[in-house]
């Protein structure tokens, strides 16, 4: 008389060969690395992970439509894969105490630039605001880990130039940059005067992190340098 383990796997066996989906053991196997990861993973970690001829795009497909009814999700971000607690339970998170550090309204500025005009630099971005930058503005958006230097621009003085991070993705809940509004989004929220001029445009961000033709690779230091020179108070220069 066969056991009960027995009896279970044999069971497991006949709903895998009725289901032309994945087997159960291949979710378990997917389910247990992205459980067991501190960080999101692209599907070619997990497909090194996995057994050999495993369609990981089918397997990741399946285990996001199994979790989506739970109180854990599981989601995509920068296509890498991760599990995040549902966003219908977030109440539940209201007990843990979270300092929030508010942002002025010259770096949100500074950071709505960067994420649709990616990669720019310093002076390109005080050119679009109209006002000196501080490098103190530029600081906080460093540290707070949205942006970061990509390269330097082939132009006199090779300058730094600017984008977003997967952070930046998580922290808004973009799957990608394309998901970031566009102009017809911005006017129905009221971010933008509904009596724009004539020809104004809203860029579409790139989500390719590679390097443009008008972009140097980044040199040794780079990351540790001030990034800009301390700023001496003008007229029409920006207030922290």
């Amino acid at each position: 008389m066969a056991s009960l383990a027995e009896k279970r796997i044999a069971d497991a066996d006949e709903q895998a060969d009725n289901n032309p989906q994945m087997r159960p053991e291949e979710l378990r196997l997917l389910e247990a690395l992205l459980f067991a990861s501190t960080e999101p993973l692209d599907q070619a970690t997990l497909a090194k992970r996995m057994p050999d001829g495993v369609d990981i795009k089918a397997a990741l497909a399946q285990l996001q439509a199994d979790y989506a009814p739970r109180g854990v999700n599981l989601v995509r971000i920068a296509n890498k894969w991760t599990f995040r607690t549902a966003g219908d339970l977030s109440w539940l998170m209201t007990r843990e105490s979270t300092e929030t550090r508010r942002l002025s309204r010259a770096a949100i500025e500074m950071l709505a630039i960067i994420a649709y005009h990616q990669p720019v630099t310093r002076a390109e971005i005080e050119e679009i605001r109209g006002v000196v930058t501080s490098k103190g503005t530029l600081d906080v958006l460093l540290e707070t880990g949205w942006i970061r230097p990509r390269g330097r621009r082939k132009t006199p003085g090779r300058p730094l130039t600017f984008g977003t991070t997967e952070a930046f993705l998580s922290q808004f809940s973009l799957e990608a940059l394309s998901d970031l509004p566009g102009l017809e989004e911005l006017k129905g929220t009221g971010l933008l005067d509904t009596r724009l001029p004539s020809g104004f445009t809203v860029p579409t961000p790139s989500d390719d992190p590679a390097l443009r033709e008008d972009e140097d690779p980044l040199e040794a230091g780079d990351l540790e340098l001030a990034l800009a020179p301390p700023v001496e108070p003008e007229t029409g220069s920006e207030s922290e």
